[in-house]
């Protein structure tokens, strides 16, 4: 599956799951990553990031699909990140 992760945390919160995220996706602007991931990998990642959070404050989104072909991205200003590996 192709994930968009953005993430939103406390500021002491956000080296880990910069780390952990950077384990799985790539990054791509300040708080987004993106890839492949199997389902295992999901849910490992998903898993991980739980317990780093405190979900009474912090927010993580993620957006799922089959395929990057199936996301169109549009940039506005200057592209962060490596986007050649990604699209």
């Amino acid at each position: 599956m192709f994930v968009i992760l953005v993430y939103d945390t406390a500021a002491e919160r956000n080296p880990n799951v910069l780390r952990t995220c950077r384990k799985y996706l790539h990054w791509t602007q300040r708080s987004v990553f993106e890839g492949e991931l199997s389902a295992a990998q999901y849910r490992s990642l998903m898993a991980t990031l739980r317990d780093q959070l405190d979900l009474t404050y912090d927010s993580i989104r993620v957006y799922r699909t089959r395929s990057p072909a199936l996301v169109e991205t549009e940039w506005l200003g200057i592209p962060l990140g490596n986007q050649d590996s990604i699209l």
